[in-house]
């Protein structure tokens, strides 16, 4: 049995053009972990995401997988989809584009990559809109789409860029139970960024702090406490 974690980071410092944003991160994700990726505007949250995703230089230290990257890449959804309404894709055909990254050389998408896709949209509450055109969803079903595709390429953990940014209090929830679901039913280490700290503090099981360009790690009942939401952002969290 693999008993490393899903992620660790060792004294890694992210940026761009060779300029730090975030140093000497240092933390580890257990496997089966749902943590909250949080902090004010501007702190750096979506650098430190896409830094663990490689689309950010690693200007220091290292980030490393329990998994072999390169067969089993990590999940990746974005805030918003990059897909052109031009193109005439179905719920199915984008979900089915997820299992490109375990395809092997000059192999073709055959009957096992399909039943991947199905499974994932079925994973994702969107069965019965496999074949409704993406560019007709709401922006709640599109984001489970892009969960759902995510999911095809079978990875061990997912992260996810504000998923609920810009989508109605109805799908915000539905987006939610699909990802408390994948944690708790099929053990899916989950790391999100969001702003939804109210709906976040009842299922996470830690919590990275963004802010003055450090990170840190710590369970919700200290991280999301009132009183530090409070001194914060002058405010209780919506």
């Amino acid at each position: 049995m693999n008993d490393r974690p899903a992620l660790a980071v060792h004294d890694a410092s992210f940026g761009y053009d060779g300029r730090a944003i975030l140093s000497h991160v240092g933390f580890t994700i257990p496997r089966g972990e749902f943590v909250a990726l949080v902090g004010p505007n501007g702190a750096g949250k979506t650098t430190l995401l896409r830094g663990l995703l490689g689309l950010v230089p690693t200007l220091a230290g290292a980030v490393v997988y329990g998994v072999d990257r390169a067969t089993r890449p990590p999940g990746y959804v974005p805030q918003r989809d990059p897909l052109d309404p031009i193109v005439p894709l179905t719920a199915f055909e984008v979900v089915l584009m997820g299992t490109y990254a375990r395809l092997k050389a000059l192999r073709f998408v055959g009957a096992a990559q399909r039943a991947v896709a199905r499974a994932c949209l079925d994973r994702a509450g969107l069965a019965g809109l496999a074949n409704e055109p993406f560019w007709t969803l709401s922006g709640g079903q599109k984001q489970r789409v892009l969960i759902a595709r995510a999911l095809a390429a079978e990875p061990e953990i997912l992260l996810l860029d504000e998923p609920t940014a810009g989508v109605d209090p109805g799908a915000t929830r539905a987006i939610m139970e699909t990802l408390v679901r994948l944690n708790r039913d099929h053990g899916l280490t989950i790391v999100l960024v969001s702003h939804q700290l109210g709906l976040l503090r009842p299922h996470v099981r830690s919590v990275l702090w963004v802010d003055g360009g450090a990170v840190t790690k710590g369970p919700p009942e200290t991280m999301l406490a009132p009183e530090r939401m409070l001194e914060l952002f002058g405010r209780h969290d919506e």
